[in-house]
């Protein structure tokens, strides 16, 4: 079985940096050594110097447009833009064409991402107002969890039938992730400015229609649900400092029964990003304003928040480039997330550690997952070799996504992913990708 040493890296995991080596034997980690530890023979040697090694960044949430709308991306384009960012695992959304919302359309997204995805992935199933019976088939050991839209985006998923979501927070056994945006504000609003602007709404408003209110009373509503039928609740994309009053970081990590989830476009940008970036970010919940960003980024770093995804959401530039109406919510995030994340720490919003805890360890930890996520010995070798003090200016025309374009653009990181492996294997190398490597589903412990 072939072996490969990653030495003399500066190692970031599970809250600490030091400079160290990795042996890699097969697809597992066989061991870490510190600076003074003597090394072994390997078939192959990487030089880690000036690098950061890390353990892959696992994005649970991400939509890779696969089946149905493959002109905006599709598994096999968007996970070679995760792995050129360090992304080595993903879970993908249900609002795809068809709607994942049965086991026939989970079982082909599964068929789909054994043949084409680099990295390794898991899928969520979506709940409808009446497919109660189509969630409780899923298989969890290997399904991430159950989508719920309680507010409308793109695909059109609304379960906004009380019923409904009260069945689905008591029967379902596993990880509920939530979109929490109340639909009947969100339609005042809509009423609110048609009435001012009529249909070409400026899109620095999208914040106003989706506002912090509509947020609130939505993620209330979830952590009552949860609190009351003890579920497991995981809140995605919160944007505003409102809803974080409902979140508890005075409990264990491991032991939290509701969880929630920040973007790192929440984190990046804040409402004065409109006047320059448009529609290009326009996503849904909207960016809101720098107190909001302030509060979350506070958050994270208070452990009230608990993992940073990327809401990946491809989307045409033409699509993108229409009127407030026409513009559908969305970006992709999954090429410079990490690379973005660790630039916030370079300006010192974060640490390095945090950054790795939120994006790798955390979910992990969460949702479960089967040996990913830190770097210890028998762990799969997932793994992001980062150049620090590396500046690159960010340009469309470098993005790997089918979509062609980046809210970064312009943008210039310090820190850029040279070398990601998948599973032992070296997927991404200095701007090449290995499109023979195929990732794994990812196995749930629960």
């Amino acid at each position: 079985m072939l072996t490969t040493l990653i030495k003399n890296a500066s190692i970031i995991n599970e809250g600490k940096t030091f400079k160290g080596s990795v042996l890699i034997k097969g697809d597992l980690i066989e061991d870490i050594f510190y600076e003074q530890d003597d090394l072994p023979v390997a078939d192959a040697i990487i030089n880690g110097e000036n690098h950061y090694l890390i353990a892959g960044v696992i994005d649970d949430q991400v939509h890779f447009r696969e089946p149905g709308l493959t002109h905006k991306g599709n598994i096999a384009s968007e996970s070679a833009a995760a792995v050129s960012g360090g992304v080595t695992s993903f879970m993908d959304m249900p609002n795809t064409t068809p709607q994942t919302t049965n086991q026939e359309a989970l079982a082909e997204k599964f068929n789909i991402a054994k043949s084409n995805s680099l990295a390794n992935y898991s899928f969520y199933i979506g709940a409808t107002n009446d497919n109660l019976n189509e969630l409780l088939k899923t298989d969890i050991d290997k399904v991430c969890g159950v989508k719920v839209f309680m507010g409308s985006s793109t695909g059109n998923m609304l379960v906004n039938n009380k019923e409904s979501l009260v069945n689905i927070f008591k029967e379902v056994p596993m990880l509920i992730a939530t979109h929490c945006e109340d639909e009947e504000m969100i339609k005042k609003n809509i009423v609110k400015y048609k009435a001012r602007f009529g249909e070409n709404i400026p899109i620095e408003y999208h914040q106003k229609i989706r506002d912090s209110e509509a947020c609130y009373k939505s993620s209330l509503l979830a952590t009552e649900l949860a609190s009351k039928y003890n579920s497991r609740l995981h809140i995605l994309h919160m944007s505003t400092k409102k809803e974080l009053q409902l979140l508890n970081n005075k409990i264990a990590p491991e032991e939290k029964k509701i969880t929630a989830e920040v973007c790192v476009h929440h984190l990046w940008f804040e409402e004065s990003s409109y006047k320059t970036l448009g529609s290009r970010i326009k996503w849904n919940p909207a960016i809101k304003s720098n107190e909001d960003r302030q509060a979350l980024r506070e958050a994270l770093k208070n452990n009230t928040l608990d993992i940073v995804a990327t809401d990946h959401a491809p989307h045409t530039l033409e699509e993108k480039n229409n009127t407030y109406f026409k513009s559908p919510s969305g970006g992709p995030l999954v090429q410079h997330s990490l690379s973005a994340m660790l630039e916030m720490a370079d300006q010192g919003v974060f640490t390095k550690e945090l950054v790795i805890e939120k994006m790798c360890h955390a979910p992990a930890r969460l949702f479960n997952i089967e040996r990913r996520g830190f770097i210890r010995k028998g762990y799969y070798a997932d793994l992001a070799l980062i150049k620090y003090d590396s500046p690159t200016l960010i340009t469309d025309k470098t993005t790997l996504y089918k979509c062609r374009w980046t809210p970064f653009t312009g943008e210039t990181l310090s820190n850029r992913v040279s070398k990601t492996w998948v599973n032992g294997n070296i997927v991404y190398d200095e701007g090449k990708i290995n499109s023979n490597v195929k990732g794994q589903c990812l196995k749930f412990n629960r």
